[in-house]
């Protein structure tokens, strides 16, 4: 008997992995989402955290299009407003609020080629776009256009359906970056090779570097030829006199050309009706010799179908790592489409050989892992890498790897990390409570010692000699920054902004040195983190600027500063946007402000006055905060279930605003599976409503499950049980979610 019932568990449970692997979820995945609305998402062809996307180019201007990346703030290749494109660019990012990469143009084209990007593009029609494919038609030149990519790789399909005098285009001067200056090179009459310098992110810095491709098409070229345009009129000058300038055309040229907007054209003679050319592209941020190797080992004789089957099992695979039940289809699209947006960056740099470019220098390194770039960290470190811990690990550590060594190579943490780059975008210091909440959630294969190292070297060097806190010694001092110590970037002084992240990083590192026997560092970074107390205003009920006397400001209006404007103290956001981001000492705050009535009904307040942004990252955790205070829990699910239907749909404005590299994404994949992590660098998860009847969640210690039972949006009072057993409040630690398995809430 018992046999018997051991076959049959067995047959179940082969039954029920059988029909996971079935279920397909990239069905509920539309890259279309945030493509409008200045959200900076985009449809193109990569696989999660791929080093390559290639992506549709369509920001360029032209007498069918009268957007124009030259005289308008684009920060992603792709808008789905736009409607005549240029090709396609190889590396992009997703979500960033500054023009960057989009470089390294390929397109096919019938008919005279053309150089210059606004008249060689065309309108187009018949897009589609799936996890690890996009595809579209020309309308100009009626090809079909399709793409798919590997990590570091990508494969093009250009089907001419009518014929005609195909070309092949490769354009180095067409990108997204501020830095221009590219190299090509003729290989052969199936390939070329080069290198594009991108870099000055957002205007704020000179850090450059250069991105390395060889790209190869299917058929010999008749002829390949290059182009150049002309001294006179290159870069600034010809955008500002709205002229494309001269483009000379090199005929037959097989050596090297340099300059700021050149390209080659691979001439393919007439060819028939149906006939197929397939454009693969490696690239590399290392070397040209690194992109070939790229595209060998990840492409080399595959098909385009080989390719494209493979992303999508990728795709599929990583998805499938969270499965739900219940909610609508509209539900699962917003959910899976969110948590495909959460798993594209920080991305991979490093090469299939495993170098990467050194941080902060020309050398060049060599990792066992997988290297990673894009550390969005002002960001993402509040809640995308807590999903990554949980659910993809083994990638979370490896960023963790990637953060620890950076700090080797240029003796600091990143704080917006891009390629090897320090942007010094944003403030704070937030790979701290990433590596913290990291190693409390169990992720400890990292040099654990070097990371200390780092912290305190941030936390404890002066001022003038910090690289990531250089406004740190009034606040070592006297717990506060003061205004006009120090301003960033274009905003101006952000002195209270800093500060209150300086303030949760050295929570964090208390944490961590009590666990690394540390008590004196443990009891004076509890001391730093209690310096938020300085800022709070009791007659204004907000967080307001101090100036260098010591005293608060005398003119202060906490509503100025929103919707990105510019205040003093703050940066992109009003004090009330900030006021209550003191995630690690709620129980203080609620003190101050006089209690938990008090408390409830100014946070509400904040809510009910619309100083409340969705878009904003120092306040998206305040929804949360309600379930702080006993009884106050429903508020919580409540405004949670409200902004999710007010900020998140499946149109292609279906994202609030810029999703900062998957940050926004990360909250709704939260939120709507019913676990928030509510502080950086402490392993909680507050409780609200889940969108689905049951989620599972695959974790390195196994799966766990959050079902509801009954109907509803609020949960009943008394009514969670975890691993079976009732618990009172509305915040548990991620072992104890970990250890229980199974998270059950009633509803009503």
């Amino acid at each position: 008997m018992r046999l018997r019932l051991t076959i049959i568990a067995l047959l179940s449970l082969c039954t029920t992995l059988s029909a996971q692997q079935t279920v397909d979820y990239t069905t509920w995945v539309d890259p279309f989402i945030g493509t409008a609305d200045y959200s900076a998402t985009h449809p193109g062809a990569v696989v999660p955290h791929g080093m390559m996307a290639a992506v549709p180019f369509n920001v360029t201007g032209s007498e069918l299009n009268r957007y124009d990346k030259d005289n308008r703030w684009w920060s992603t290749p792709y808008d789905i407003r736009n409607k005549y494109s240029v090709g396609f660019a190889h590396g992009a990012l997703s979500g960033v609020g500054c023009p960057e990469l989009g470089a390294i143009i390929t397109m096919a084209t019938t008919g005279t080629a053309e150089a210059d990007r606004t008249l060689r593009g065309s309108t187009y029609c018949d897009e589609v776009a799936t996890p690890g494919y996009y595809a579209t038609t020309y309308d100009t030149f009626a090809i079909r256009a399709e793409t798919t990519a590997t990590e570091r790789a990508s494969v093009e399909r250009y089907t001419f359906t009518e014929g005609g005098e195909a070309n092949i285009i490769v354009d180095l001067g067409t990108a997204l970056s501020n830095e221009s200056g590219a190299m090509l090179r003729h290989v052969s009459d199936t390939e070329v090779e080069g290198m594009r310098m991108l870099g000055t992110f957002c205007y704020t810095n000179q850090a450059v570097f250069p991105v390395y491709f060889v790209a190869r098409i299917s058929q010999p070229a008749k002829e390949i030829d290059c182009w150049k345009l002309m001294p006179e009129m290159t870069g600034i000058e010809a955008a500002w006199s709205g002229d494309s300038g001269e483009y000379k055309i090199y005929k037959s040229y097989s050596r090297e050309m340099m300059g700021d907007d050149i390209g080659a054209i691979f001439r393919l003679g007439e060819v028939e009706p149906g006939t197929v050319v397939e454009v693969k592209v490696g690239i590399s941020y290392v070397s040209m010799e690194n992109a070939r190797k790229n595209l060998e080992a990840e492409v080399g004789t595959a098909t385009f179908d080989d390719v494209l089957a493979t992303a999508q099992q990728k795709w599929n695979d990583a998805l499938g790592r969270i499965r739900v039940t219940g909610g609508t289809e509209q539900e699962r699209t917003i959910f899976y489409t969110a948590l495909y947006h959460a798993l594209l960056h920080p991305n991979i740099i490093s090469d299939i050989n495993g170098e990467y470019p050194a941080m902060e220098s020309g050398a060049v390194g060599t990792a066992d892992y997988d290297r990673y770039t894009v550390f969005s960290l002002w960001d993402t470190y509040r809640n995308l890498h807590q999903l990554l811990t949980l659910v993809y690990p083994e990638r979370q550590i490896d960023m963790l790897r990637s953060m620890v060594d950076m700090s080797r190579e240029w003796g600091w943490l990143p704080r917006w990390e891009l390629y090897g780059r320090e942007t010094f975008t944003m403030e704070g210091d937030p790979a701290i409570p990433v590596i913290v909440d990291s190693y409390l959630k169990g992720l400890r294969d990292f040099d654990v010692e070097a990371a200390y190292v780092a912290m305190l070297r941030s936390a404890t060097t002066p001022g003038q000699n910090n690289t990531i806190r250089p406004d740190i010694d009034p606040y070592i001092e006297h717990g506060y920054i003061p205004v006009g110590l120090f301003a960033q970037d274009m905003s101006g002084d952000n002195s209270v902004s800093h500060a209150l992240e300086y303030y949760v990083a050295d929570n964090a590192i208390a944490t961590f040195a009590r666990e690394m026997g540390d008590e004196a560092t443990a009891l004076e970074m509890e001391r730093r983190a209690a310096g938020w107390r300085n800022y709070y205003s009791a007659a204004d009920g907000a967080m307001r600027p101090i100036g260098a006397d010591g005293e608060f400001i005398a003119e202060f209006d906490p509503t100025a500063g929103a919707n990105f404007s510019n205040t003093i103290g703050f940066h992109e956001g009003s004090s009330w946007n900030y006021t209550f981001f003191v995630p690690h000492d709620i129980e203080g705050l609620i003190e101050v402000m006089g209690g938990t009535k008090s408390f409830t009904e100014r946070l509400q307040w904040v809510f009910d006055n619309g100083h409340y942004d969705p878009t904003n990252e120092p306040d998206i955790a305040y929804p949360y905060l309600f379930s702080r205070i006993k009884g106050e829990g429903w508020r919580t699910q409540r405004i949670v279930r409200d902004l999710l239907d007010e900020n998140y749909s499946t149109s292609p404005d279906g994202l609030p605003g810029n999703d900062d590299t998957g940050t926004m994404s990360a909250w709704a994949v939260f939120s709507m599976m019913g676990i928030y992590p509510d502080c950086p660098g402490e392993p909680y998860y507050t409780i609200t409503t889940p969108r689905f009847e049951r989620v599972e969640i695959d974790t390195q210690h196994g799966t766990i499950v959050i079902a509801t039972q009954g109907r509803g949006d609020y949960i009943k009072p008394g009514g969670i049980t975890l691993g079976g057993r009732r618990i009172e409040g509305l915040r548990i630690s991620h072992d104890e979610l970990l250890k229980a398995k199974e998270l059950k809430l009633k509803l009503y």
